[in-house]
């Protein structure tokens, strides 16, 4: 007898991550999944190996000390974090608890894949709403809300595009929710923003009873092999989660290098001061070269290219690879004709725009 698994889960196409590898090459530049360029931080690094010694012992399951830390570095109580396996477990866990066959989960057209996969395992249909020159619309993403959607996925910055919301925006399209849709911010690259106006989420946690702020260890902290992220969440979500996640689904290692990494601030300021610095310059040269960059915010930019044989995205993909350069096509975002590259090293940098610049020579 074939097993038959529940509806929408043969819909979804799996989540490839960025390519690391390039067979042959003596030195490949990964600037293909957003990763921290400066690795971790050495407390991090050193709280990670203490723990070898304890591999046989089961981690706290309610993570205790971390959602303490966090709660110190954010201004959030820890009572209303909950921590997980990455930001990706978490998503997957608001879907399972909010939505399920004959619900919605609505995003903008260019959000995060892990939505809709969510979504589809949960056998919820993902809504898209249109964006605005590659920034999420309020008004587009209201008018796409219906009796059946459930959950609307902020992602803020987003990414792929770098763009962001400012915090009036993003307050506005919480106060044109229905009480019943739960408004998740999923602000991954927080600590990279360097604008005035925006805010990660925190506020509007504090004052409404349906939105949630995510946040994850794998970028300003360089903990992305670890899969460490959290939530802050209402009091009554935070319950639901802590009854639906694994007892143990954050390791010990986990735990004890994300307690040390909010504590290095000196790794976090290396970390953007990097950033800021080759995002403003890559973003220039780039430009100069007659390709379209839009802003980024993020630790990342989007690359455009013409849609013409030879001088399109996948053809610069293959140039960048022959100089052992990794970066992320788009086409899975509705994006064919960008190529996202994360902000690196100065070395990484200069050695893209030279590339790209031999590419439209």
């Amino acid at each position: 007898m074939l097993l038959t698994p529940r509806p929408g889960i043969l819909e979804i196409t799996p989540y490839v991550g960025g390519e690391a590898k390039l067979p042959g090459a003596n030195r490949v530049i990964r600037l293909a999944s957003n990763e921290n360029p400066l690795g971790t931080g050495p407390r991090a690094a050193a709280a990670y190996a203490a723990e070898r010694d304890e591999l046989h012992r089961y981690p706290d399951g309610g993570a205790r000390a971390l959602r303490e830390a966090i709660g110190q570095v954010h201004g959030v109580e820890p009572d209303r974090v909950v921590c997980g396996s990455g930001i990706d477990e978490l998503i997957g866990l608001l879907v399972r608890a909010y939505a399920g066959p004959g619900d919605e989960v609505l995003y903008s057209a260019h959000g995060f894949l892990m939505y809709a996969i969510a979504a589809k395992g949960a056998g919820a249909a993902p809504v898209t709403a249109p964006e605005r020159d590659l920034t999420a619309d309020v008004d587009a993403l209201l008018a796409r809300v219906s009796p059946r959607t459930r959950l609307l996925f902020l992602a803020n910055p987003n990414n792929p595009t770098g763009s962001y919301l400012p915090a009036d925006e993003v307050r506005r399209l919480r106060e044109g929710l229905p009480d019943g849709v739960l408004l998740v911010l999923d602000a991954a690259y927080a600590e990279y923003v360097r604008r005035d106006d925006y805010e990660a989420g925190a506020d509007l946690v504090r004052a409404f009873d349906n939105v949630v702020m995510t946040r994850t260890f794998s970028k300003i902290h360089g903990l992305a092999a670890l899969r460490l992220g959290w939530a802050y969440c209402p009091a009554e979500v935070a319950d639901v989660l802590n009854r639906l996640r694994g007892p143990f689904n954050v390791s010990s290692a986990a735990q004890a290098a994300g307690v040390a990494a909010l504590a290095d601030r000196e790794h976090v300021a290396r970390s953007q001061e990097n950033n800021a610095k080759w995002l403003e310059w890559f973003s220039r040269e780039v430009r100069r070269l007659g390709l379209t960059v839009p802003p980024s915010v993020g630790n990342f930019v989007l690359v455009r290219f013409p849609d013409r044989p030879g001088r399109d995205a996948a053809a610069a993909a293959e140039h960048l690879k022959g100089q052992g350069i990794l970066v992320r096509a788009m086409g899975a975002y509705g994006l064919g004709d960008s190529l996202r590259v994360t902000i690196g090293t100065e070395e990484d940098m200069r050695a893209v725009a030279e590339a790209l610049r031999g590419f439209v020579a």
